[in-house]
């Protein structure tokens, strides 16, 4: 730390992603002494830690796991540390810094803090919060209302907050924030106008142990929510609609399908209701998948709740083209269909993916495996495709359990996607099947940052694939 504030309080950030850069701005945007700790070391890191320093910003490249010996030097000048949401919240050094009665708030609960003025709506789920809060977005800013989404998606809250106390936001209306399990966790003070839960299945099991603890905490920012609205749709929702506070129910089937009747359903015609007030034509939607029409009526019954006339929000949503690396649909080749699914991280959301798309078809799935239970994955799999090539670090795992199943189609183990687009061609129409899905159900960190660089990579895979003049053999 520089001389002349070695007196001073210093406000701690831990990890240098998106998150902790923008909590690092924003803290010093207030005129906190700000020191920035990351675990890691690598170029790109130094770029970014020089980019801080040259605004004042302390940075600390541990390249090691990090241990409350890290905080030693500042114990008795720490004013409060603030967790990106990578950092386990009940990781031993957070833990041996609360027993020293030191502050810990997640990012999302510091930009919290100078946000919370602004009508919120907060969205999570296991699946679908993503195509949920970007088509409320989408559709709120056509129904000119000033509107920043961010959170888990986009841009971080903190940037938002920063941005704010800049004056680049002045007439905010609504905040449209994504909060993943991890988030709401370490932002216990976050208070939506609109909670939405979309869907629950078990996920990031590695870290919250144990799915009535991941469902708990999910639940939390629901307790939180002036209104909350809720998809009936999801099997473990519905079932434990009991324990949940009382809330807007939507599902795609007729009301009478359902017990607990929901206020917003589907005819058979495929019009949405309002309890018995007829509104709309689902056929609106420009997206494949029954999960889709899922997200439409929870974005309608939040836009309702907001006031806005039925005939505002058709056409709103009737110009949403649905996300990057979502179900993204990259052309044809063959007259065989090929699909970008990579933000399927997840059995749960890969069993979407392939839903979706024409059968049967051809899977492309692999990378980082995560906790979970495989049997209805493997079981989709077996209904919906007649090929499965698998790759990175789980492909071999992944083989051995779909073999176990006694699956019918072609099963190849490949390193990467660079080997695989092209083999993929060939199979379908070996197959004949009608579509080529990249649904990994699985993280991407084993080959890439993130999802949407392994998206990107398929991409331009595809692109290649399609523009080649190549003609592929049906013979084997």
């Amino acid at each position: 730390m520089s001389q002349q504030n070695k007196s001073d309080k210093i406000s701690i950030v831990l990890g240098l992603g998106i998150s902790g850069v923008n909590a690092a701005k924003l803290l010093k945007s207030k005129g906190k002494e700000v020191l920035v700790i990351e675990n890691n070391s690598s170029k790109k890191l130094q770029e970014i830690s020089n980019e801080l320093k040259e605004v004042g910003i302390d940075v600390i490249l541990m390249g090691k796991p990090l241990s409350i010996n890290n905080f030693t030097p500042w114990l008795e000048k720490i004013s409060s540390v603030t967790v990106s949401p990578g950092i386990p919240w009940d990781h031993k050094a957070l833990n041996s810094l609360r027993k020293k009665n030191i502050t810990i708030k997640g990012e999302t609960e510091l930009a919290w803090e100078d946000l919370k003025h602004i009508p919120s709506i907060g969205v999570t789920g296991t699946n679908g919060k993503t195509t949920v809060t970007n088509m409320l977005n989408h559709s709120l800013k056509l129904n000119d209302l000033h509107t920043e989404m961010g959170g888990n998606i986009g841009q971080a809250l903190s940037q938002i907050a920063f941005d704010f106390r800049q004056k680049k936001h002045h007439d905010l209306n609504w905040l449209i924030i994504e909060l993943s399990s991890y988030q709401i966790e370490s932002s216990p003070s976050i208070t939506p106008k609109i909670g939405i839960w979309t869907t629950f299945t078990p996920d990031h099991l590695e870290r919250h142990k144990d799915t009535e603890n991941y469902f708990k905490i999910k639940k939390s920012l629901l307790e939180r929510s002036s209104t909350r609205i809720y998809n009936s749709d999801d099997e473990y929702l519905y079932k434990k609609r009991n324990e949940l506070p009382e809330g807007i129910w939507v599902g795609i089937n007729n009301k009478s399908s359902y017990s607990h009747q929901p206020k917003f359903w589907v005819d058979e015609k495929g019009f949405i209701f309002e309890n018995n007030t007829q509104l709309f034509n689902t056929s609106i939607l420009n997206l494949p998948g029954k999960h889709n029409i899922q997200n439409l009526l929870l974005v309608t019954a939040a836009m309702r709740e907001l006031g806005l006339e039925h005939g505002s929000i058709e056409k709103s949503l009737s110009s949403f083209e649905g996300l990057p690396h979502r179900l993204e649909y990259l052309g044809k080749k063959d007259f065989i269909q090929i699909y970008n699914d990579s933000k399927a991280t997840n059995y749960e959301s890969s069993i979407t993916g392939i839903k979706a798309v024409p059968y049967p078809s051809i899977l492309i799935a692999g990378g980082e495996k995560k906790k979970g239970d495989t049997s209805t994955w493997i079981q989709e799999i077996k209904q919906s495709t007649k090929g499965v090539i698998l790759f990175g670090k789980s492909a071999n795992s992944l083989r051995v359990l779909i073999k176990k199943s006694d699956y019918k189609g072609v099963i190849i183990v490949k390193d990467t996607l660079d080997q695989i687009v092209n083999l993929s061609m060939e199979i379908a129409l070996k197959v004949k099947a009608n579509s080529v899905l990249l649904s990994p159900a699985c993280a991407s960190y084993d080959q890439y940052r993130n999802y949407e660089e392994r998206g990107d990579h398929f991409k331009y895979l595809v692109k290649k694939l399609i523009n080649s003049e190549e003609v592929y053999s049906i013979e084997s």
